[in-house]
This record gives structure tokens, C-alpha cells and sequence, in this order.
């Protein structure tokens, strides 16, 4: 099978990273200001509110994206893509563009069980580089 699939779910997640950092920097400004934000941001200013669990969401997002890019590569470079492997970044991919609003909102334990899916996402790719 052609990796096509797994690549358009890789630019599918670097959207969802880039909604990510739009929506956090928008939520965030009129709590840092426009003086704080083109300074030198010297001394950090806590967020908080929706804000701050956009900003917390970002950090998440940007801690297993780094496995997906990797294991995504892995399994594309090695020829290892399949049904398995798609499904996996699509997987992947849904369950991090759902994330965003459950955490935004602050919507406890469907949030957690979202980002579950997620990592079954990235065990289904690592599953497609050892079968």
C-alpha cells in the first residue's frame, strides 16, 4: 500500500498542532497584553482560564507528537504502511483534533479517555513497524 494516507495525516496533524497554537496565542492575549507579547518576554505571565488549559493542551499535543512524526517515519520509510498503520494516524489524528475543545472547555474524563485513543493511535503504528 503507497504511504499517501499516513502522509496527509501527518500534514492533518501538523493542522491540528497549528489550531493548537493560533487558538492558545488568541485566548491568551488579552490576559499577557500586546506590550507583553512583542517585548522581550522576559518575566513569563501564568495563564489561566480557558487560556491556560489551551496553553496546557499545547504542551500535550507537543509532548506525542514527536512519537507520531517517528513512528509515522519509521513505518513509512521501513514500507510497513497498511490498513494498520492508516488507521492508526487517523486514529491519532481525530482523537488530538477532539482533544483541543474537550480540554479548551475543561471537560473532565472524556478528555482523558480521548487522549487514550490517541496513544492506541500510536500503538497501532507501532504495531505496523513490528508486524
Amino acid at each position: 500500500m503507497e504511504p499517501v494516507l499516513e502522509l496527509k495525516m501527518l500534514g492533518a496533524a501538523v493542522i491540528v498542532g497549528l489550531v493548537h497554537l493560533f487558538w492558545g496565542s488568541a485566548a491568551a492575549q488579552p490576559q499577557i497584553g500586546l506590550k507583553w507579547n512583542v517585548g522581550p518576554r522576559d518575566e513569563p505571565r501564568p495563564l489561566t482560564g480557558m487560556a491556560g488549559r489551551l496553553q496546557r493542551a499545547f504542551a500535550n499535543f507537543r509532548e506525542t507528537f514527536a512519537f507520531f512524526v517517528a513512528l509515522l517515519l519509521a513505518v513509512v520509510l521501513s514500507g510497513k504502511t497498511g490498513g494498520l498503520s492508516a488507521v492508526g494516524t487517523m486514529v491519532y489524528v481525530a482523537a488530538r483534533a477532539v482533544y483541543i475543545p474537550l480540554y479548551a472547555f475543561g471537560v473532565p474524563v472524556v478528555r482523558s479517555i480521548v487522549w487514550l485513543i490517541s496513544m492506541v493511535g500510536l500503538l497501532m503504528l507501532l504495531a505496523a513497524l513490528f508486524v
